[in-house]
């Protein structure tokens, strides 16, 4: 009969974390480690395989594992659009992943995903019907429908839109997403017909629910680094819970691009505010812009001289109005830039169906790149990207993702 090995707890307290940490190297079977534990499951949230899309959106994404499994950890994936021209301006086709060359704070990365500019999008087309455009959204359906039918037959588009929801006794600005990611043109017309107008512009709030709900699940592998948002508006927020640095982040993270067609609102929306609080044909500031002016640019002052829009004077209205729009142009300019998208800026609606053309054929000509970055620090700290393009016979221009916050914690 076999004796029976007794350990001295002092041993056991060495050599059990040590099995452990050789079963998550591969190197001792997992079920080495205590057996008496292997029957009570724990929860994971799998947190680090997930999609920086899925890791901001997800509450639910848990499944259950035996103590004894192995748990792999895995940097997250890093998806960077680029867009390649030559002197000219004209888009470099036909490029291969050999070409490119990315670094992350100057280090090389190795390339793992690559998308060609034949690979489709999916498009989250966000349409700004509040304001000084309400009038027009005829011209609106217009310039949405010409970009649809732009893209190219395997590209999927999601129509999101501003609209008015009774909320009590009062009317409130809502988001409304009239189609969820499709390649039925008819349906996409379908929800471009149907769009409403609002008094308020949750601006912030219809890209914090792009990001959450339409793309809310993992880009497949084909999709990876090929989504976009693409927006026609003045970008001047007025009734947004969420602000602006969360959904910066929250878009920076999720590797959208982000296309601007900035609609210059801003002479009709002056005159307007300027009119006496009895006018009927008058805007006024909303109380949660007060305040975000208030905090952002005067910080110090005290919260009841920005309560009362119509106590103010007119020349007091009409400065916080421009800074309001200088502020909008710089934030939409800072999202495309650090997200590899553009800005398109058109001085009317009429002009947009020409804009809306440009950013069809900016689409069309973009490739994706994806790496997992050799830096594993989980400090939240921002990490620039570079992409060079050699190989090519005429000296290239590239425009790409500037970069990413790092994960933390």
């Amino acid at each position: 009969m076999q004796a029976k090995t007794t350990w001295p707890f002092e041993l056991l307290d060495y050599i059990t974390p040590l099995l452990l940490t050789c079963a998550l190297l591969g190197n001792v079977p997992a079920t080495a480690y205590s057996q008496e534990n292997k029957g009570r499951p724990r929860r994971v949230t799998g947190s680090e395989n997930q999609s920086p899309a899925t890791k901001q959106t997800s509450t639910s994404g848990t499944e259950e594992i035996d103590e004894g499994d192995v748990v792999r950890v895995e940097t997250q994936l890093v998806s960077v659009p680029a867009v390649i021209t030559n002197g000219a301006g004209r888009p470099l086709s036909g490029l291969r992943r050999d070409n490119f060359q990315l670094f992350e704070d100057g280090q090389l990365q190795s390339i793992t995903n690559f998308g060609t500019t034949e690979t489709p999008f999916e498009i989250a087309l966000l349409l700004d019907t509040s304001g000084s455009t309400r009038s027009d959204v005829a011209l609106i359906r217009q310039a949405a429908n010409s970009f649809i039918n732009a893209l190219r037959p395997g590209d999927r588009v999601s129509v999101v839109a501003f609209n008015t929801k009774r909320n009590g006794n009062m009317d409130t600005a809502a988001v409304d997403v009239l189609s969820q990611l499709t390649g039925d043109r008819k349906l996409l017309q379908k929800a471009i017909e149907s769009l409403g107008s609002t008094n308020g512009t949750p601006f912030y709030d219809a890209l914090d629910r792009i990001v959450s709900e339409v793309f809310r699940e993992p880009a497949s592998e084909e999709m990876r680094g090929r989504r976009a948002v693409v927006a026609l508006t003045d970008g001047v927020d007025s009734t947004s819970e969420t602000d602006f640095t969360d959904v910066r982040t929250r878009l920076t993270r999720a590797g959208l691009a982000c296309y601007f067609i900035q609609v210059n609102t801003e002479d009709f929306v002056e005159d307007r505010l300027l009119k006496d609080c009895q006018d009927d044909g008058r805007l006024s500031l909303s109380a949660k812009q007060l305040q975000r002016y208030r905090k952002i640019f005067v910080p110090r002052a005290k919260s009841e001289d920005f309560s009362n829009f119509c106590e103010m004077g007119p020349f007091e209205r009409m400065q916080i109005s421009r800074d309001l729009y200088n502020l909008a142009r710089r934030e939409m300019n800072d999202l495309a830039r650090a997200s590899g998208g553009r800005n398109f800026v058109a001085g009317s609606l009429q002009d947009a169906r020409a804009a809306f053309a440009q950013v069809a054929v900016e689409i069309g000509t973009q490739y994706s790149l994806g790496y997992y970055p050799t830096n594993k620090a989980r400090d939240g700290k921002f990490r620039a990207i570079r992409v060079e393009v050699r190989g090519v016979p005429e000296t290239p221009r590239v425009r790409s993702r500037e970069g990413y916050y790092a994960p933390k914690g």
